[in-house]
């Protein structure tokens, strides 16, 4: 442990907490803490009860650009950046605080996860930051959408402006056949 001091371990401790609660993983942990993997198991299996799930990190940008997960994507991500440029907060504290208010704002159904998971929300920053995907303005509404960084965005209308047609026909099939 060496020089690291109490008080900068139990802050990476609370990070690591708050991270674990919102429904992180592990790779996600390890990347933003400097604990070391043995530690973070630990105290994922103290909070969860569970060892946490094994398995490749969401790696694909076409996700984020379907249309009920683009709208999911593009509320977190202007939370976010609202709270880069107006709460003086950055890093892994502002992607905590950006992820509770968009489960504030778009709860997960009862029993159910929230659509953008914490760590989905991690990766889209990171895309956005490696300007793989890019925030643009819808020409109808005016709000700020995640999308391709090099597709044409001339005139583009969000998901919002512009339902897909086939845009909640599983649910209501479900629905019917229940």
């Amino acid at each position: 442990m060496g020089n690291k001091s109490l008080i900068s371990e139990a802050k990476e401790i609370g990070t690591a907490i708050a991270l674990i609660n919102l429904g992180a993983r592990l790779q996600l942990l390890e990347t933003e803490t400097s604990l070391s993997r043995e530690r973070l198991l630990k105290l994922y299996k103290e909070l969860r009860g569970v060892s946490p799930p094994k398995g490749m990190l969401p790696f694909s940008a076409d996700w984020f650009i379907t249309w009920q997960p683009g709208i999911h994507a593009s509320v977190f991500m202007n939370i976010y950046r609202y709270l880069l440029q107006h709460a003086q907060i950055s890093g892994i504290e502002a992607v905590i605080k950006a992820y509770q208010l968009y489960l504030e704002q778009l709860p997960p159904e009862p029993g159910k996860e929230a659509l953008l998971s914490m760590t989905r929300a991690w990766t889209l920053i990171r895309f956005v930051d490696n300007k793989i995907l890019t925030m643009i303005p819808c020409s109808e509404c005016g709000g700020h959408f995640v999308a391709h960084t090099f597709e044409l965005h001339e005139a583009y209308r969000c998901g919002l402006c512009h339902v897909p047609s086939r845009a909640g026909k599983k649910k209501c099939v479900a629905e019917e056949l229940a």
